[in-house]
């Protein structure tokens, strides 16, 4: 096995993995599957992140990719054709994933968290409520919110539909990152709503297109074992230069022990800075079941604090 071989950390389930899969389509790309845990503990992924619990996490041979936003970045860097931005749209389509990462994706996954509510474990809910809800999250507040948020995602959904009357994709005549970006949503409705092919039925161009894509697919891909990318994390070597923005307000130094956290809230992960760029941090770590390797973070949505 290559060393420099895509392994994706996901399970079938989540959606947004989803995202990351079409893009592996997209581009063509062929990758290792490691199937993951849905629920902590994640004994053979946490060598890797460094506490790091989200899906999915994209591995290249010791260099470790958290955050769907970073992982999108390096595959677009790697392979650079065909690219995520047909129409030179790179700028904006980041903007747009603050909306559907943001706004519409607390839409949908309200509407989706009720629509499972019935047939949903315990412990799933216990995990999940807190993660996207806050942790004074309860059932019934989010009840309460079911059709104010089902009406905000069929307005929302109706923008989506208007700008495919007239293109095949979002980007145009090939699809592009604002499809993926979309497209994961309408995915993760279809499958669990109870009525989703009557929702989404009323979206004729969506539809379509959302077909177009499910039929793009998601590139060869292979299971692998969780065992195996760990044997392959501790027999590589971080392929990461270090670098710092001279220009970055913060004013940390190579080298300082610093801590990243999810604004969102989650677990830190601590290391050694490697590199800090305008969009990317990457922090060394060692560990016993790996080595070292180097665990890169998006800027955006995240904390760096000395430690």
């Amino acid at each position: 096995m290559s060393n420099d071989q895509i392994i994706l950390h996901h399970y079938p389930q989540s959606p947004v993995t989803e995202k990351i899969r079409v893009v592996l389509g997209f581009k063509g790309l062929s990758w290792q599957s490691v199937i993951i845990p849905r629920l902590p503990p994640k004994p053979n992924l946490m060598p890797l992140t460094g506490g790091y619990r989200l899906t999915p996490v994209m591995q290249v041979g010791a260099d470790i990719y958290c955050d769907t936003s970073c992982i999108l970045r390096e595959l677009e860097i790697r392979f650079p054709e065909p690219s995520l931005f047909p129409n030179q749209d790179e700028g904006m389509s980041w903007g747009l994933s603050k909306w559907t990462d943001g706004p519409l994706f607390q839409d949908v996954v309200t509407v989706a968290l009720v629509e499972m509510s019935p047939n949903m474990p315990p412990e799933f809910l216990a995990d999940r409520g807190p993660l996207y809800f806050g942790p004074d999250f309860s059932l019934e507040d989010i009840r309460e919110k079911y059709l104010d948020c089902l009406a905000n995602v069929r307005i929302q959904f109706d923008w989506i539909n208007t700008n495919l009357k007239t293109n095949s994709y979002l980007s145009g005549s090939t699809p592009g990152l604002a499809d993926a970006l979309a497209y994961y949503l309408v995915w993760f409705l279809r499958d669990r709503m109870a009525e989703g092919d009557v929702f989404l039925g009323q979206f004729e161009h969506l539809v379509q297109w959302e077909q177009r894509i499910r039929y793009i697919g998601h590139g060869p891909n292979e299971e692998m074992s969780d065992e195996e990318a760990l044997h392959i994390a501790k027999g590589s070597t971080p392929q990461t230069p270090s670098f710092i923005d001279p220009n970055d307000p913060l004013g940390l130094s190579l080298g300082m022990k610093v801590s990243v956290e999810p604004v969102g809230g989650g677990s830190a992960v601590t290391g050694d800075l490697q590199k800090l760029t305008l969009e990317r941090i990457s922090l060394l770590r060692d560990d016993p079941q790996v080595g070292q390797v180097c665990v890169h973070f998006p800027r955006l949505g995240y904390t760096i604090r000395a430690v």
